[in-house]
């Protein structure tokens, strides 16, 4: 499986560390229609470009990490995902948003584990591809959280030693405009 492209690499200077956040994909960018492959099935969450702009206007860096069992079990493969990734990242960027990098994990204990299985510490619950994305990046762990729409999104992230934050749907801008208000960000 070739390396996973990112809307913008690292510099060749390392960066200066900045707090980020972690978006799982489906529930949360976009609606989960169940094994989303091709950008006609991708309708965004509600006001998700305008939460991903008002993330990078508070200097956090904005990763994507997302469980892609489709890809184990034959639905599609990892050429399809990283196709729609760069369909999403240029929709965003059309509408004023930036994704910083995307992780995808096609691991599933059930199909295909064998093939996947060096990608088995990635598939959350596990902390894997947080991790990963926190060895590229410079990260402010302690300013960091993650957005999920299941238990294991928020059992990742407590994994990787941020907070978790689940969302149960609705208007993604108020609800990261409420996370952000305590902290003292807009």
């Amino acid at each position: 499986m070739p390396d996973q492209p990112s809307a913008v690499s690292p510099a060749t200077t390392a960066p200066a560390p900045a707090p980020a956040v972690f978006l799982d994909r489906d529930g949360v960018l976009n609606v989960d229609v169940g094994y989303a492959h091709r950008p006609d099935q991708i309708d965004w969450v509600d006001n998700a470009p305008a939460a991903v702009r008002r993330l990078n206007a508070a200097g956090f860096r904005v990763f994507v990490v997302t469980n892609q069992s489709g890809i184990a079990r034959g639905l599609y493969d990892c050429d399809a995902v990283e196709t729609l990734h760069r369909w999403m990242d240029a929709e965003l960027q059309r509408l004023g948003a930036r994704i910083d990098a995307w992780r995808y994990s096609p691991y599933h204990p059930d199909h295909q584990a064998a093939r996947f299985a060096d990608k088995a510490s990635w598939r959350k619950p596990a902390p894997g591809m947080l991790l990963d994305l926190m060895r590229h990046w410079p990260v402010e762990r302690e300013r960091s959280f993650l957005i999920g729409d299941r238990k294991s999104d928020v059992e990742a992230a407590r994994a990787a030693g941020i907070e978790g934050h689940l969302f149960t749907g609705g208007d993604l801008d108020a609800f990261v405009a409420a996370l952000l208000t305590p902290r003292g960000e807009r």
